[in-house]
């Protein structure tokens, strides 16, 4: 059987015709009228790329660094795994050539910024908790392209002394260090040094025995870092102050033969930055204890015969 084509079939042909001609045609003219004839200089510049500026109140999986570059840069939602969380993120005085070094007025500056911005995003001084403050600036590429920067990074970690491990934690820590906060600070338990002193502090739930609190943080005064024995003299002098104001017993000489104490200042390198706080533990060499000593007062901590 012939298949025939009628008129109507004609006219629909004749219209798809049209409609392909009509828009090569405006293809061909643009979309802003007449054209030069040159289709090569008729596109706006692309905008120049800034430099690279990372978010606050974002997460990052890898862990804190002193330095970001933007290939690391990989913010997450503080709800999913994370080990760093950024509170703030300032901008440094322009005119540097390269990115501040560690005992430059701006990165202490900068930390100061950074100390007291934290404190507040956590609700107490974050040093009264397992937290490490860092302070992250570009690297030096990033700093050549424009990048002038300071970031604000809060870690959680497994205690507060110095070989702690960073800790993968869900959810943000604004606010974490509100009254009764299991990232607070409290009872420890010592490990003895070669020397017979504190090595190592381990937390532990206070009604289980014990031989050592966290007390408070004093600020050291701006000074050098301690190195000597008599350098020492003033941080023992500031955190058994804070252990007499904890216990509420006699800031005098008695305090010695009542407690001992131990201090955990800042690494060399935070202290150059600005950073002087001092974590303060009171310390009993000669027993343990179950309980928290917060006000206990004279009859729990008596003058010992020694």
């Amino acid at each position: 059987m012939r298949h025939r084509v009628g008129k109507g079939a004609r006219a629909v042909g004749g219209m798809r015709a049209w409609c392909a001609a009509t828009v090569v045609a405006a293809l061909l003219a643009g979309c802003a009228g007449p054209t030069d004839g040159d289709l090569t200089d008729d596109w706006g510049a692309l905008p120049a790329a800034g430099p690279f500026t990372p978010e606050a109140g974002v997460c990052q999986v890898a862990d804190a660094t002193t330095q970001v570059t933007l290939a690391a840069y990989q913010p997450v939602e503080c709800s999913a795994p994370h080990r760093v969380e950024t509170v703030h993120v300032g901008t440094f005085p322009t005119g540097r050539s390269g990115p501040p070094a560690a005992g430059s007025v701006d990165l202490r500056m900068a930390f100061v910024d950074c100390d007291t911005r934290t404190s507040a995003y956590v609700g107490a001084d974050w040093r009264i908790g397992r937290l490490r403050l860092w302070v992250a600036v570009p690297s030096p590429a990033g700093w050549a392209a424009g990048s002038r920067w300071y970031r604000c990074d809060l870690t959680e970690v497994t205690s507060a002394e110095a070989d702690a491990e960073v800790v993968l934690r869900t959810g943000s820590l604004r606010g974490g260090l509100a009254a009764g906060s299991p990232l607070r600070l409290g009872c420890q338990q010592s490990g003895p040094d070669r020397g017979g002193g504190v090595g190592a502090l381990r937390p532990v739930d206070c009604s289980s025995r014990h031989d050592a609190e966290f007390v408070g943080v004093w600020r050291a005064p701006k000074s050098p870092y301690p190195t000597a024995d008599a350098d020492w003299a003033s941080l023992y002098a500031g955190c058994r102050s804070e252990i007499a104001r904890f216990t509420e017993v006699p800031d005098d000489p008695t305090l010695r033969l009542r407690v001992d104490v131990v201090v955990r200042p800042p690494g060399a390198g935070r202290w150059e930055v600005g950073d002087r706080g001092v974590r303060c533990y009171l310390w009993l060499s000669d027993r343990q204890v179950t309980g928290s000593l917060q006000g206990a007062g004279p009859a729990r901590l008596p003058v010992r015969n020694r």
